[in-house]
């Protein structure tokens, strides 16, 4: 069974990220992802990148990932 921290960092591990959150279940993720390589693309072409970078595992060990795909701006606004 996959653990949000494995999943995490299988992300980290698969694209340049500034900041990963994961929690669940182990079959149910939910994560708020970070990354410079969402700049310009919508919220469908941010989320195939995540799904690019956890390849086989997303058919194979994680069941369902609700995500929060955010660029570095948009994640500065949220925390000020």
């Amino acid at each position: 069974m996959t653990t949000p921290e494995q999943l995490k960092g299988y992300i980290q591990n698969g694209m340049p990220c500034d900041h990963v959150e994961v929690s669940g279940d182990g079959a149910h993720f939910e994560a708020v992802i970070v990354s410079a390589l969402f700049r310009g693309k919508n919220k469908v072409q941010q989320h195939q990148v995540v799904y690019k970078a956890l390849g086989d595992r997303m058919r194979e060990e994680i069941h369902a990932l609700s995500m929060q795909t955010l660029t570095p701006e948009d994640w500065a606004g949220r925390q000020q």
